[in-house]
């Protein structure tokens, strides 16, 4: 009989732990809504032909719905926010043990960075994934001094100041949760025009870092193992600029290994990309309009440089995403 209290009590002390984490962590429903975007994922059909990889500057600009639309490619964007390049390749390792697309886009912009840069954005690409090999690393090269393993594990370690900061939505979405993204694209209609270019400031130091190097090249062999084409791209975003320095490497590696580069902001007039009508905030990423252009036109680069499927012939996929069309037809409006 003791034995069989002691059970109960273990039972009820393990219920009530896990429901105190559901209740304090973040859930990114109505702000901050990217910290959710990593989750969604899970939750999709896996029959993708494309997997997008990098911060917000994919999955504010690219819009799977439009690639499938123009020209039938089947894609997913696991991007978020800062998005740092050796959390990329983990969620890149992690998408492979579900599926194995045919092409791997990178976007670029994470090389300029060689360490975290805060908690905060560790948490918006790390939380929300499912525990795996690939998780567990990803936590161990992305965390900062301050930060302790324990308090991914058990999320309320880090959260538990939140119990005077909680609110209805901590309770509408204890368990369930809605998506706000189709594909990992998150819609954004607003037009702030970029108005003055921002000022170009000089670097002590241009060279992409060593880390930043291997993790690149670990994508790369990642891709080679898998028989899959890596794509790398450059998004076209205003700031924080650019430098011609920059983009000699990247070029250079991409010489070097045989895979292509695209970078955007070379292309913005041809894309017939507007700055002041395209941009929801000055320049730093593609509002709703700007996102369908740039999405159109990387659906005919992908289709005329991959040999990518027409999945609007298969009507199975077909129906899946014509459904999917008509809600984002009526989101877009």
């Amino acid at each position: 009989m003791k034995v069989v209290k002691i059970i109960i009590i273990v039972i009820i002390a393990t219920v009530a732990f896990y429901l105190l984490n559901q209740l304090l962590e973040p859930k990114y429903m109505t702000d901050l809504v990217e910290g959710s975007m990593i989750s969604q994922y899970y939750e999709e059909a896996k029959n993708h032909e494309v997997i997008f990889v990098g911060d917000c500057e994919v999955y504010a600009n690219i819009s799977p719905m439009v690639l499938y639309e123009k020209q039938g490619i089947t894609s997913y964007v696991r991007g978020s926010s800062q998005q740092m390049i050796w959390q990329s390749y983990y969620l890149l390792k992690e998408t492979l043990q579900y599926e194995k697309p045919k092409v791997i886009v990178f976007n670029v912009n994470a090389m300029r960075y060689d360490k975290p840069v805060s908690e905060a954005y560790n948490r918006l690409t790390i939380d929300k994934m499912k525990w795996s090999k690939e998780k567990y690393d990803m936590i161990q090269a992305s965390m900062l001094e301050e930060e302790t393993f324990l308090s991914y594990v058990f999320p309320i370690l880090r959260y538990h100041d939140r119990f005077d900061k909680l609110t209805q939505e901590d309770i509408d979405y204890l368990f369930q949760r809605k998506k706000n993204t189709y594909q990992g694209f998150l819609i954004n209609k607003e037009v702030k025009p970029l108005e003055d270019m921002p000022n170009v400031k000089k670097l002590a130091k241009y060279q992409f870092a060593d880390i930043d190097y291997d993790y690149l090249d670990k994508i790369q062999a990642l891709c080679e193992e898998n028989g899959i084409k890596l794509l790398l791209m450059k998004a076209p975003s205003v700031y924080p600029h650019w430098y011609d320095e920059y983009d000699a490497q990247i070029e250079a590696y991409a010489e070097k290994n045989q895979i292509n580069f695209i970078n955007f902001l070379d292309k913005v007039e041809e894309i017939g990309i507007d700055y002041s009508q395209d941009t929801y905030d000055r320049g730093l990423y593609l509002n709703l309009t700007g996102a369908t252009k740039l999405s159109n036109y990387m659906a005919t680069y992908l289709k005329q440089n991959y040999d990518l499927t027409d999945c609007r012939q298969n009507p199975e996929i077909n129906a899946i995403y014509q459904e999917k069309l008509a809600q984002y037809a009526k989101d877009i409006m």
